[in-house]
């Protein structure tokens, strides 16, 4: 710029600035203007203080731009359907675009008509509110936009305040600058609380239709609407009028702004509003016992609640897969509680289950109890009073009824006098409807136990019954009760005897058998089961398949208890001490860890990791558990490519000859034809197991199965005291079993047990165990020749011949299945030329 130039900008600036500032100081000395540089100093003020006060502490909007909000953790059952969460509020998270445009407008029409044109502030809306709530005494109202909806839902509390106002329309503002109209919709719809738990429109949609977003009706889609305003008033049946005229009036805004017809209007304003009242039904929610303790587990790998909300059981949005199989858990859940149900008949009432005051909060006392039943129509009630001929009951749901007292005569346990007699009001009692509106009393049997279903082939726990039912006691006695096994911890004895040397046809002495403890104790003397004495010497399979406890004491002896507790520890069963009595079942175990290590046994000795949880994802679909998850690369190919089937390699490690598994289960399969568990026979599929019953007896087991499921059931009292002499593991434990089974596996193939290479399967008599030549085993199961399991050059060398045993029919010859290879081979593979086994 020229320096002329210059000078007369200069020039120009301090005469013009002089001049501005000779005229403010001339117009200062008038007070209006005074007042006025007041007014606008006090203006910048407040905004000044009021940023420092109201923004300074404001959370960022940058978190909603990733934002994650807590989602329920879903369970899968072994097909993939859902069947149960782990929630304390119900979330589904859905994108925009899976929201219906015609809903979408329905929550404009009812909260934000306006949403797309402004910029996070409805002024207008403010100013009306203001005027409302300066002349009105009343609750103050707001002008609340959709995004300060979400600023407070998502960024500050529910406090009533012209301060929170404040903060809400500031961060109205940073929100519309920082998130599309659709991603503030989007967060809007997934979060907003709709009563009856739901955060959400599609969870308030399940809640309230049974629906998804995508199924729901007009006037359906307006009744959500209304929610946000007041979801605990119009969520209620008894405001239905009130809801019905809030809905009316959403449809009428949606018809004013051209968004449906009058005819879609008229239509859905004639509607009844059509609430479910039992709410979501696509998930299940089996609950019980099985998904307590799959909730339990997720709880130690998860957490239940961390603070960030990630990878926890509540609101991490974990995605669990597991073997549950609701056909084998519906079927062991009726099984054993008939079986307690058998054994309880006749003994009594054993009193109320539990006791709540009996005025007038009963109804909710009796709720938050959260004490219940489910079998057989049986109904948890609350005695409310009681007079010389009935008692006055009544139920959570608020109904009431009456029990006559000739419905209620069994006879109290620990008085001995009537249940009549016995009941107070506040007692909890089981009821069951005899007609409408009369009650007839039921006792929840005071005996309990629990019940395992599992795959042999990869430990997956199909099924588990803790008790009774899960509202009445939580205490899983599955994996919970250590209890003493009984006689089911023979098998594990023998093969220990088995890996010693000694043979399935091996001769054993039931007879006296007695050890010297001291000079202080003196001889420790054994008996059979009942106290029976000794029947001379016989095999180990028929000491086994009667469960003789002398020959299973002499065996133990002769073998040496370290061995034996090692085999116990080996196969998971437990810790046990060396003593003599840990060979018939001394020691303490779950119904659990039996099963388990039954199920190895049919494994051919294989360690298995008794599971309930296959694996779990996160909420992206990221497996997370277990941490050596690997997908099955080809597996959910569409067409075959000619290429061999992927197979999984055989997991876990060898804990067991598996050659002395399979003597084992041979000869359990004895158990079943022709020893304790024979009433099991007339199943008439290949079936191994063993009962057992414990000094009293104070438990009665029965474990056992097919080569694809075994299960395992006690029962017995949670503070053990004697069942009674009739109580047997094979009268008791093994008809719960049999229940099972024809509830559940009815309809499987039958599929005999394979043996491992190896194995030589020989003639013999089964009294004497001695080799047999000149005839072949029956069908029978009393036949005198069966096939016996042996293990190479351990088979017997004394031999005999037909006509030196009792004569049996001799059925047509029968394949006994042996894996080898690919194949399977039958007993003419065995034949060497004098028709004897090889």
């Amino acid at each position: 710029m020229p320096s002329e130039t210059m000078s007369h900008f200069r020039y120009r600036l301090r005469r013009d600035g002089n001049a501005a500032i000779i005229w403010f100081r001339e117009m200062w000395v008038r007070r209006w203007f005074r007042w006025l540089g007041y007014l606008v100093g006090a203006g910048l003020l407040a905004l000044l203080l009021g940023w420092i006060v109201f923004a300074r502490d404001l959370p960022s909007v940058d978190q909603l731009r990733d934002y994650e909000p807590p989602l329920p953790t879903m369970v899968r059952d072994g097909e993939g359907k859902p069947v149960h969460s782990y929630a304390r509020e119900r979330r589904v998270q859905l994108e925009y675009s899976e929201y219906p445009p015609l809903l979408v407008r329905a929550y404009l029409a009812a909260e934000d008509r306006t949403f797309f044109e402004h910029g996070g502030i409805d002024y207008p809306g403010i100013a009306s509110a203001i005027i409302t709530n300066l002349t009105s005494s009343g609750r103050p109202i707001g002008a609340s936009t959709i995004t300060q909806q979400v600023a407070k839902n998502l960024l500050l509390t529910n406090e009533v305040s012209y301060r929170r106002k404040i903060r809400e329309a500031i961060l109205a503002k940073r929100i519309e600058a920082a998130l599309t109209k659709e991603q503030i919709l989007e967060l809007y719809l997934n979060e907003i609380p709709l009563g009856r738990r739901s955060f959400g429109v599609q969870a308030a949609a399940r809640a309230y239709f049974d629906k998804d977003v995508d199924q729901l009706a007009l006037h359906e889609m307006a009744f959500l609407a209304i929610l946000p305003k007041a979801p605990e008033t119009y969520g209620r049946a008894r405001n239905a009028d009130k809801a019905i005229a809030r809905r009316n009036f959403v449809l009428s805004e949606m018809f004013r702004n051209g968004w449906i017809t009058a005819a879609q209007r008229d239509a859905a304003q004639a509607m009844p509003l059509g609430l479910s009242e039992t709410g979501n039904k696509a998930v299940a929610q089996v609950g019980g016992y099985y998904m307590e303790e799959v909730r339990r587990q997720l709880i130690g790998l998860f957490g239940e609640t961390p603070d960030d909300g990630s990878l926890s059981v509540y609101g991490g949005g974990l995605w669990v897969r597991t073997a549950y199989d609701g056909k084998m858990q519906d079927a062991a859940t009726s099984a054993l509680r008939r079986g307690l149900v058998r054994y309880d008949t006749g003994k009594g009432w054993s009193g109320p289950i539990a006791r709540i005051e009996a005025d007038d909060q009963w109804k909710s006392r009796l709720a938050s109890s959260f004490i219940g039943i489910d079998y057989d129509g049986w109904r948890v009630a609350a005695v409310l009073s009681k007079s010389a001929g009935e008692v006055r009951i009544g139920f959570a749901s608020g109904d009431t009824g009456r029990l006559p007292a000739g419905a209620a005569t069994m006879g109290y346990r620990k008085t001995g006098g009537s249940a009549f007699s016995a009941m107070r009001p506040g007692d909890l009692i089981a009821v069951k409807a005899t007609a409408p509106g009369v009650y007839q009393l039921k006792n929840i049997p005071e005996v309990s136990g629990g019940m395992v279903v599992e795959s042999p082939h990869s430990g997956r726990i199909y099924a588990m019954q803790g008790g009774f039912d899960v509202r009445l006691s939580p205490f899983n006695r599955a994996t919970q009760a250590e209890r003493q096994p009984g006689s089911t911890i023979k098998p594990f004895v023998y093969a220990t005897a088995l890996d010693s040397g000694m043979t399935p046809a091996t001769l054993i002495v039931d007879g006296p058998f007695c050890v010297y403890q001291g000079a202080n104790l003196g001889n420790k003397c054994f008996r059979n089961y009942g106290g029976a004495g000794g029947s001379g010497e016989h095999t180990m399979r028929w000491g086994l398949e009667q469960s003789r406890n002398l020959m299973t004491v002499r065996t133990a002896s002769q073998v040496g208890m370290e061995p034996i507790v090692e085999t116990i520890k080996t196969m998971g069963i437990g810790q046990h001490e060396p003593y003599l009595s840990t060979a018939l079942g001394a020691g303490s175990t779950t119904v659990e860890k039996m099963t388990n290590a039954f199920s190895m046994l049919a494994n051919h000795g294989r360690e298995l990791k008794p599971r309930l949880i296959d694996y779990a994802q996160d909420r992206r679909g990221k497996v997370i558990f277990p941490k050596n998850w690997r997908p099955c690369d080809g597996c959910n190919a569409k067409d075959w490519d000619g290429r061999p089937m992927p197979r999984f390699a055989p997991s876990g490690k060898q804990l067991m000859d598996p050659l002395t598994a399979y003597q084992v289960i041979h000869m359990l399969e004895g158990v079943v034809q022709r020893g304790t568990a024979v009433r099991l026979r007339d199943l008439g599929v290949p079936l191994f197991g063993k009962t057992g019953t414990t000094t009293g007896p104070k438990d009665v087991w029965f474990v056992g199965g097919s080569p694809d499921v075994v299960a395992g059931v006690y029962v017995g009292f949670d503070q053990p005291r004697n069942m009674g002499g009739y109580a047997q593991g094979g009268s008791l434990a093994a008809p719960i079993f049999k229940d099972f089974f024809l509830g559940a596996l009815t309809d499987a193939p039958p599929v005999p047990f394979t043996a491992p290479k190896g194995i030589r399967m020989v003639r013999i008599d089964r009294q004497s165990g001695r080799r047999v030549y000149g005839s072949w085993p029956g069908t029978d199961p009393k036949a005198a020749i069966i096939w016996e399991a042996f293990k190479p050059e351990s088979e017997p060398r004394r031999t005999i011949r037909e006509e030196e045993i009792k004569p049996v029919k001799t059925p047509k010859r029968q394949d006994v299945p042996v894996e080898q290879g690919n194949g399977r081979r039958t007993d003419a593979d065995f034949l060497d030329d004098r028709g004897g086994i090889i």
